[in-house]
């Protein structure tokens, strides 16, 4: 029997390996990739979704959830803004409520309709933040957005699943408060822990990675079943683990360390789900699926566009907020997973669900890789959704002989030596931080981004004689360029770039200057070999230098 497993488990993990290669070539999110095997080899390994992958898939959840609620800092809800908490918490009332009406006019049951509308609310965490990443769009003001947008969707959908979760009994009513008193009282109990003795023990256990790890697995487990005897899911117990170790200094190492082992579980978990998508009842939900598919493509973008420029964010911002959230999340997965144990839904939901998540993963994948194409084809169309008003109005009563673009590191150092030359100039940038420091200097400082053409075009570049871009993603420089050059075409224009094909590239659309990293390191350091001796004390006095420039900009 062991062998036979092996033998099955071998093949099971070959067959994903091979579609992983094909959906990596097309540049799709691995979860396609998982989605894809559990449809194909389901039948042949999981007839009935039981046997030994169902428990590992459980494992999965329980570890993704963990890292969701390890996520949830309480000192970054603070920074999240009430932006990302009003943003959300519309965006799920009214696509669910959308969605909802979609599925009764199918008529769907009304539980499978409850639990479906919510499913499909929530964008996916793991998807959006591998596609920002991968476009090192994570610090912009839209990427900085929807991290919190995201944050704050989790914990909406943390709180929806803790009351659904718990209320399929007959007498819930009576139970849930008596869950609920049991639920306050461990949950205190494990603040007290994380609070007082969790840190004392993480200083000594966090010496060593491999205990480490293990204490945050066992931690995970352990807490997840005291809240399950509790009267609450293992799900709940998870996420609350995961809180409570939020806060503590070692949670990026947790997380990182966690994250290989939750990959490997959740891979069967998708498979399972996967297996799910039968072949055969594909025809009986094909109209709902398309409907839900436009739904979830076109109409839910629109309504986050509307509810973002009503919070007064940009058009560009609105826009590639709205584009990047259209897809189904993991939570969703999960959710519709619970409620098909606990019995309110079908497996045709679950295939409904699935169909769904396949076919909006991929087109959500594309609509973000080309987020800026979209945006500037669709420009004079949104412009009938007013101005953008980001820019004071007596800004083109004032000019600058230089502007900075990316006041951080190298803006940093040219700003302080042209406050020295006492030069006019103004910085630009999208991180508060970063210009309250300038503001302090009582220099020009304007917030907002570079690669927004309408907030460039609000800027008095036209008399300018130098302009410096900081900036090291080549899409939004060359963006930057082409309307500097629009507007004026003698100012010097000094741009970045980390490699030399994208440096050709700029200055073939008109940087009079590229600044090369690589090549200005290895010039400094062959200059600092001609003047100075290298020895320990020189790189000591760098090192301190570099420190406390490091903790000033």
């Amino acid at each position: 029997m062991a062998d036979n497993i092996f033998l099955q488990f071998s093949e099971l993990l070959g067959i994903v390996v091979l579609i992983a290669l094909i959906i990596r070539l097309l540049r799709q999110p691995l979860i396609i990739a998982y989605l894809i095997s559990g449809a194909i080899i389901g039948p042949f390994f999981l007839p009935n979704g039981e046997s030994l992958y169902a428990p590992l898939a459980k494992f999965g959840i329980i570890l993704l959830l963990f890292i969701a609620g390890l996520n949830i800092n309480p000192t970054f809800l603070k920074k999240v803004g009430k932006a990302a908490f009003l943003a959300a918490t519309a965006q799920v009332l009214f696509t669910g409520a959308i969605g909802f009406i979609i599925l009764q006019f199918f008529d769907f049951s009304i539980a499978t309709s409850i639990f479906l509308s919510i499913a499909i609310t929530f964008s996916s965490t793991v998807i959006i933040t591998k596609l920002l990443a991968d476009k090192g769009d994570t610090e912009t003001i839209y990427g900085r957005f929807l991290l919190g947008f995201l944050l704050v969707q989790d914990i909406i959908a943390v709180i929806i699943m803790l009351f659904l979760t718990n209320v399929h009994t007959a007498d819930w009513h009576s139970t849930v408060p008596a869950v609920l008193v049991k639920a306050c009282a461990i949950v205190g109990f494990i603040y007290l822990l994380a609070k007082y003795a969790i840190p004392f023990l993480l200083n000594k256990i966090a010496k060593s990675p491999e205990t480490l790890f293990i204490f945050t697995i066992a931690w995970c487990f352990v807490i997840a079943s005291l809240v399950r005897l509790a009267g609450l899911s293992l799900e709940i117990g998870a996420i609350i683990a995961g809180v409570s170790l939020g806060a503590s200094p070692y949670q990026m190492e947790i997380s990182s360390r966690v994250k290989p082992l939750r990959d490997f579980f959740l891979i069967l978990f998708f498979i399972v789900l996967g297996s799910e998508l039968r072949i055969g009842s594909i025809q009986q939900i094909l109209w709902p699926a398309i409907a839900l598919i436009l739904f979830i493509i076109v109409v839910q973008p629109i309504i986050l566009f509307l509810i973002l420029r009503w919070l007064k964010f940009t058009k560009r911002d609105s826009f590639l907020s709205a584009l990047a959230a259209a897809q189904v999340s993991e939570f969703g997965f999960i959710l519709i997973f619970k409620a098909f144990e606990i019995g309110y839904i079908s497996s045709s939901a679950m295939t409904l669900l699935t169909s769904i998540a396949l076919i909006t993963i991929i087109i959500s994948s594309y609509l973000v890789s080309y987020n800026e194409s979209l945006y500037q084809t669709l420009r004079p169309f949104l412009k009938r959704f007013g101005k953008d008003h980001h820019v004071p109005a007596d800004v083109g009563e004032q000019q600058y002989d230089i502007w900075i673009f990316g006041y951080h590191r190298i803006g940093a150092k040219l700003g302080d030596a042209l406050l020295e030359k006492k030069m006019l100039f103004a910085a630009v940038d999208y991180d508060p931080a970063a210009l309250d420091v300038l503001a302090e200097k009582n220099a020009a400082t304007f917030f907002g981004d570079a690669a927004d053409v309408e907030f460039l075009d609000e800027l008095p570049l036209k008399n300018a004689k130098m302009i410096v871009s900081t900036i090291p993603q080549i899409d939004d420089t060359l963006t930057l360029i082409k309307t500097i050059r629009r507007h004026n075409k003698k100012a010097t224009v000094i741009v970045c770039s980390y490699n030399s094909q994208d440096a050709k590239l700029l200055y073939k659309h008109g940087a009079d200057f590229v600044v090369l990293p690589s090549l200005l390191g290895g010039q400094y350091l062959g200059e600092l070999l001609k003047k100075k001796n290298w020895g320990r004390k020189t790189f000591e006095a760098l090192h301190k230098q570099q420190l406390k420039e490091l903790t000033t900009t």
